[in-house]
């Protein structure tokens, strides 16, 4: 006879199901709730791994979470890491200074003009020329 690591409450089953019916939702949420289905029907950590395409320690840690926490896992907590530095009002001041008449002496601007300039008209505290490259690279995507 095989473990069966988690034994849903009905109440759970249902919202769980139910919230797989609905529209769309992260793919990290839906994996959760379908590795939580796939445990309640009594496959084990390794065959729920396999079927959701992610390691086995993470199925066990969905199960630990839920024993603990209930469902309060399921949605996604901040994660840790360096905070955006420039929003999208900095940005907007990059492009519009890039966008006007380059300074006098200078035929077009440089990403380290650019730069130096920046921080001279206190538009930002500071800024290096390869950010300013980048800013203007691509658009900014909000998260």
């Amino acid at each position: 006879m095989q473990k069966q690591h988690i034994i849903l409450r009905d109440i759970d089953r249902d919202y769980l199901k139910q919230l797989l019916t609905k529209g769309s939702m992260k793919v990290r949420k839906q994996k959760r709730i379908q590795g939580l289905l796939h445990l309640d029907e009594g496959k084990n950590y390794k065959e729920v791994s396999d079927l959701l395409s992610v390691n086995y320690i993470t199925v066990s840690v969905w199960a630990k979470s839920y024993k603990t926490d209930h469902l309060s896992f399921l949605d996604e907590r901040p994660r840790s890491g360096r905070p955006i530095k420039f929003d999208g009002e900095d940005r907007a001041k990059v492009t519009a200074l890039a966008c006007s008449q380059a300074p006098i002496g200078h035929s077009q601007w440089s990403l380290r003009l650019l730069a130096e300039n920046l921080v001279t008209l206190e538009l930002v505290e500071e800024i290096s020329y390869s950010m300013v490259g980048l800013i203007l690279k691509k658009p900014a995507t909000t998260p």
